[in-house]
């Protein structure tokens, strides 16, 4: 049995002192907390960053800036060994939101003064009592629609400030039964099988009835929205997804681990496609556009039964010549 609470403890320390943090001490609390050859890797404009002083500098300072009082409302955190690289790592995941009042700009985004929750899940790599890597996903886009500055066409599905699993379990402070987490991995790896192929020839409902339980929940991000069963996700995300492009690469992961009933990955990228038009309102464009995306699932019983999703549209859009955040005042400035 491995014992992951030590791991825990470093990022739950980290959090706690994190939260007292200001804009002018950010980078010390990173450089305590953090290798010297830290990695950070963020969605768009940030993308890959190394050391804790530009990660300060760049991300954390501005957010502290534009977001006061912020909190963090943790949803779910869980801990495990890295399938990817023979389960010779081990990573901790957090996820929920960063909630603030939104009083400043941030990327070009006008401040409401407003209460603002920013969708987020961290996947920390623990070496030798530091975070040595990072993997830090937000939603920007939703971040945006709160401001009223909503960059896409109406979306296929509902997007919302996303509640955590339905029995309110997801922290995972306590050791787990291994054999739960071997159980969650064993069913993510089935569905990634089934999903990598987009060719099992059955019909769609049928596939992914496979691996999910009837009223799956998959909560996506903004841009795509969430939905609710097996049919909705077919028909308001998953089939418009399939058929909006081609010549996708196979799935391709940094990390991928569980414990007890609640399991992720991340992917840097995850796989590539070819936009034939279609999602999101994109005419089609003739280029592989760039899929990152973290997803953490929730396992009940044989089958998934719930599925957070992190997808940085904003990268992907840029891959295809668009920048959203371009159009925005200020912008992001190195």
């Amino acid at each position: 049995m491995t014992d992951f609470q030590a791991a825990k403890q470093i990022v739950r320390d980290y959090h706690r002192v994190l939260a007292t943090a200001t804009p002018g001490t950010i980078a010390d609390v990173l450089a305590q907390t953090t290798s010297r050859d830290y990695i950070w890797r963020g969605m768009h404009p940030f993308n890959l960053l190394t050391g804790a002083a530009d990660v300060a500098r760049l991300f954390w300072a501005p957010l502290l800036t534009a977001l006061t009082r912020l909190q963090r409302r943790e949803d779910i955190f869980f801990a495990g060994l890295n399938e990817i690289d023979g389960e010779t790592s081990t990573w901790v995941v957090s996820m929920g939101h960063l909630v603030g009042l939104f009083d400043a700009p941030w990327l070009g985004i006008p401040p409401t003064r407003k209460m603002t929750f920013l969708r987020y899940c961290e996947f920390h790599k623990i070496a030798d009592g530091r975070i040595v890597e990072t993997a830090q996903f937000c939603d920007i886009p939703h971040l945006m629609i709160q401001a009223g500055q909503n960059p896409f066409p109406p979306q296929t599905a509902a997007h919302l400030v996303q509640p955590g699993p339905i029995g309110h379990d997801g922290l995972l402070y306590d050791a787990c039964d291994p054999a739960q987490g071997a159980a969650t991995l064993a069913t993510i790896n089935a569905m990634i099988s089934d999903l990598g192929t987009w060719n099992l020839g059955l019909p769609l409902e049928q596939e992914l009835a496979r691996t999910w339980h009837d009223d799956m929940i998959w909560w996506g991000p903004a841009g795509v929205g969430a939905t609710y069963t097996i049919d909705r996700y077919a028909t308001q995300h998953s089939g418009p997804f399939r058929a909006g492009f081609s010549e996708r690469t196979k799935t391709r992961h940094m990390c991928r681990m569980a414990e007890g009933h609640f399991g992720g990955f991340f992917g840097w990228p995850n796989f590539t496609a070819v936009a034939t038009g279609g999602f999101m309102g994109m005419p089609a464009s003739g280029k592989a556009g760039e899929f990152r995306v973290i997803d953490i699932y929730r396992r009940d019983g044989d089958k998934l039964a719930e599925n957070w999703i992190f997808i940085d549209i904003l990268h992907y859009l840029n891959t295809l010549g668009l920048d959203v955040l371009d159009r925005m005042d200020g912008g992001f400035q190195t």
